[in-house]
């Protein structure tokens, strides 16, 4: 099967017109055939419309062919980076989720551990569980909810409200009330233990990291090298050839924007790039500080 890479950019789309909304929906439809690089999605915050795709130009494009073909123009919102979610050392969790009201309680304790997927070094993407209980303390039908409270806690992590990857969730004990234990309780219970492990096991935000590769007249190279570390990229390598210079760096994603017509009007035109996807990397600190400033006000919004 053929490795279709994860998105790393989204943009918030609305019909101008009320009355094209038909056309709207058709066009993403057949876009998404087209493409399993472009992904549609909705926001049920801003209940927007939400299409993702691998670079602010990806996108341009759909936005551009609605307008040509389906003869629907769009507002768009700010393009947004696909940020996730990781934790870096291990941590435990002893959570009791318990609820006295009228009638039936609910009771569901869990104990065990969360970490890092892997070794320690590279990121590795995903989520596991692992059930090392020993004996009955939970009864067994209680376990796959469990698992689901977890998962559906990494949909959206306590950080910055972005998926959290590359964690591994062991139960190791935890305890049932007969009559107030139920599915609900122990979900609930799994979502309360990862964030109380979460907090300890050194949260980090991490960024999509793309390869950027720019080529301009070699007249050029100062002001490429510089565009580059402008926006803090890493230059791996610079190559001269046929007097044209190639410079190939790693950029984040969210320090690439507009990039296109600085490069334009920086290289009288004669400069152009492509960039694609490599792997998600830690964000500095300052930036990790930022971007959970700028959750916490948003959820304080409401």
């Amino acid at each position: 099967s053929m490795h279709v890479p994860e998105p790393v950019m989204s943009l918030a789309v609305e019909p101008k017109e009320r009355s094209s909304s038909n056309n709207f929906s058709k066009a993403l439809n057949r876009f998404m055939k087209e493409d399993p690089t472009f992904r549609v999605g909705f926001d049920k915050e801003t209940k927007q419309t939400v299409i993702s795709g691998m670079g602010e130009l990806h996108l341009q494009i759909y936005v551009e062919r609605m307008k040509r073909e389906y003869n629907c123009e769009c507002i768009t919102g700010a393009p947004r980076v696909n940020y996730r979610e990781t934790v870096r050392s291990s941590a435990d969790y002893d959570y009791l989720h318990k609820k006295q009201s009228g009638g039936s309680g609910q009771y569901g304790k869990v104990l065990g551990s969360i970490e890092p997927l892997g070794d320690g070094g590279e990121l590795v993407e995903g989520f596991e569980f692992e059930n090392g209980m020993i004996g009955n303390n939970i009864p067994p039908t209680f376990i796959p909810a469990i698992e689901k409270g977890f998962k559906e806690a990494c949909e959206e992590g306590p950080l910055i409200g972005h998926p959290v990857t590359g964690v591994k969730v062991t139960l190791t004990d935890g305890a049932a009330h007969s009559v107030d234990s139920s599915e609900m309780a122990f979900k609930l219970a799994a979502k309360g233990a990862f964030r109380q492990a979460y907090e300890a096991a050194i949260p980090t935000v991490l960024e999509p990291l793309m390869s950027v590769q720019v080529s301009a007249p070699e007249e050029f190279q100062g002001v490429v090298v510089a565009s580059v570390n402008r926006r803090k990229g890493v230059i791996l390598d610079t190559e001269n050839q046929h007097g044209y210079v190639s410079v190939t760096a790693e950029v984040p994603l969210s320090n690439m924007f507009g990039y296109s017509t600085d490069l334009r009007s920086a290289t009288q035109g004669k400069g152009e790039f492509t960039m694609e996807y490599n792997r998600h990397n830690p964000v500095p600190s300052t930036v990790q500080a930022e971007l959970v400033k700028a959750y916490q006000a948003k959820r304080a919004e409401g």
